[in-house]
């Protein structure tokens, strides 16, 4: 089940919070020793940063597993997610040279060296805020994403509790990639259990077409909550994309310059199956994106229209979703998860 430490950040006495979610994070993982410090550095330096340079803002901590052809990870790992709307970082090339450190009450390490060991890193700022992901896999180093495409997300429970209810996958077989976003049924630890399973599912069943991908995860589900679940497969071979969703999952493709939804189909898996499961299909080209989420987010969320935004890791992408999504007017009810799925940039990026 998808354990997440949602924590604010706004004195001093969470960066030791913050410290302690990741190394429990970390072990639950199975980091050794070693990467487990990393990981606990890395968040440090984020929560620090978040205090000296933002005024404050919070960072989300999970397990994440490492199956996504986003992540080109050995295996589990932890993610970290600082979220802001401090007045950014003037000079993000300069933030990120190794030695230059964020904070007076850091460890000296500075962004560079978050960005040397993590094993994904990446951050996006503006005048309206910054974003970074780091990710601290087993194994040191940057990896590489394949460029037929990268997926990331983001998954925040409901009043900052132990469990989420959604979930998100993804996984590759061959020329296909297939992105997966669950909602369990209401909230805590059976909704958990019900996305969880769709989860464990996909890993059997992702080379099938996403109609019969929801239709093998329907008897998986029966002894659950049931989910609501949306599929969506990109065929790098022949670049197309196929989206299947039962229950409220919201979709947003972009695709030639252009934002649609994609609608899916009343009902939920595991209690309430239809009898036919509508297949939308669209072209995947270069620069396309898709991004999946709970109901979690708000309905009349806007998509982001900064070209360069996309172009970041889809991690990245999804946490901004999430982070300008939400409002003092509009607060959330619901566990929430975004997830995305992005193409290679046509203009590539350094």
């Amino acid at each position: 089940m998808t354990r997440v430490r949602d924590i604010p950040v706004h004195d001093s006495t969470r960066v030791r919070d913050v410290r302690v979610a990741t190394e429990e994070a970390a072990a639950r993982a199975g980091l050794d020793a070693h990467r487990t410090a990393v990981a606990a550095l890395v968040a440090t330096e984020l929560a620090t940063n978040l205090l000296k340079h933002a005024g404050g803002g919070r960072l989300v901590i999970e397990p994440v597993d490492g199956t996504g052809p986003g992540t080109g990870a050995p295996g589990p790992g932890v993610q970290l997610v600082a979220l802001d709307h401090g007045p950014g970082i003037p000079d993000v090339a300069a933030a990120l040279r190794d030695g230059c450190t964020t904070s007076e009450a850091s460890l000296g390490a500075g962004l560079g060296t978050c960005l040397r060991v993590s094993s994904e890193f990446d951050l996006y700022s503006t005048r309206r805020g910054t974003v970074m992901v780091a990710r601290v896999d087993r194994a040191a180093g940057l990896v590489r994403t394949p460029a037929a495409g990268r997926a990331g997300g983001i998954n925040v429970p409901l009043g900052r509790a132990e469990h989420s209810g959604d979930a998100w996958s993804c996984v590759r077989s061959g020329s296909l990639l297939t992105l997966l976003l669950a909602d369990g049924l209401g909230h805590g630890p059976r909704a958990a259990h019900a996305s969880a399973t769709a989860v464990h599912e996909l890993h059997r069943v992702g080379h099938l077409p996403p109609a019969a991908v929801l239709s093998r995860l329907h008897p998986a589900l029966r002894p659950t909550r049931g989910a609501a679940v949306a599929v969506a497969q990109v065929d790098t071979d022949t670049g197309e994309l196929a989206f299947a969703g039962v229950g409220n999952i919201g979709a947003r493709l972009l695709t030639a310059g252009s934002w649609e939804h994609l609608v899916s189909h009343p009902g939920i898996v595991g209690a309430q199956f239809p009898a036919t499961v509508p297949v939308r299909r669209a072209p995947w080209r270069p620069g396309s994106l898709l991004v999946l989420h709970s109901d979690g987010l708000p309905g009349r969320w806007v998509p982001p229209d900064d070209p360069e935004l996309l172009t970041h890791a889809p991690a990245v992408v999804a946490a901004t979703v999430l982070r300008d999504a939400g409002s003092a007017a509009s607060p959330v009810r619901d566990d929430t998860c975004v997830a995305v799925l992005a193409a290679d940039h046509p203009a590539g990026r350094p």
